[in-house]
């Protein structure tokens, strides 16, 4: 778990819609990113050089007031020390303006239950920032996930808006590719040769206790017309052969 050049990236991308005033990580965020490249983006770097963990970068580049982080073990020195398998305690509903899960959901079981506390730990309005492998990471984590799972989830039904999903390739960090939200029954699958992220944002836009009925969009179509979709071989493409500088979305 960490923040490296594509997180840091993405996170400064997202600081443009969410404050970081009160910022949870999932896990104890460590700094996985070349210092010379931090010290290009934030002032007064040197004080910084020496910290293993995110916590004074993310006060000093993103404006943040207060840095939680929260997992399993007290092993890496979290803030709350709490199983994400199970419901979060009352006392952290609605307690954060944006949360980050850069590199945790993968290794615990319950994956609902995981993004339904991070719902519930955002305040109306606050951010969900996802990192997290998607392709070429196996044996990393219990999973590897899929554009299709935040589009389904992370949508007005549910509570969520002005959801965004990005793919990364890991060994290159001068580009991303936008993935749109499915429609019309179609699925696009994406390959990589590489391990490759999912990059991922949302805003909740109300109290959020439970999550509606979360299907797969092509199904849904299926199952409404009364037929299989038409799109029997799905769009593919590989990851390396589609690019789209990050520069210029920053």
């Amino acid at each position: 778990m960490g923040i490296d050049t594509h997180l840091f990236n993405f996170l400064r991308y997202a600081k443009k819609f969410g404050n970081f005033n009160n910022t949870l990580t999932l896990g104890r965020q460590a700094l996985h990113i070349d210092q010379n490249y931090i010290a290009k983006h934030i002032e007064n770097y040197s004080s910084y050089q020496n910290e293993d963990y995110c916590e004074n970068m993310l006060c000093s580049a993103f404006g943040s007031t207060s840095v939680s982080s929260i997992d399993n073990s007290d092993y890496e020195g979290a803030t709350i020390v709490m199983n994400l398998n199970n419901p979060i305690a009352d006392e952290y509903i609605g307690a954060f303006d944006t949360i980050i899960d850069g590199g945790c959901s993968e290794h615990i079981f319950n994956i609902p239950t995981v993004l339904l506390n991070m719902a519930r730990m955002s305040k109306v309005g606050g951010q969900i920032i996802h990192a997290l492998p998607a392709n070429n990471f196996c044996g990393h984590g219990f999973w590897q996930f899929s554009p299709e799972l935040f589009f389904s989830l992370y949508n007005t039904e549910n509570g969520y808006t002005d959801t965004e999903v990005f793919l990364a390739d890991l060994n290159d960090i001068s580009k991303w590719v936008k993935v749109s939200a499915p429609k019309n029954g179609d699925r696009v699958n994406f390959y990589s040769s590489n391990p490759a992220y999912v990059l991922v944002r949302t805003l909740t836009t109300r109290v959020i206790s439970d999550f509606h009925n979360v299907q797969q969009s092509d199904y849904i179509k299926s199952w409404k017309d009364g037929q299989l979709v038409s799109n029997s071989k799905p769009s593919s493409f590989y990851l390396n052969d589609i690019s789209l500088d990050f520069l210029s979305i920053l």
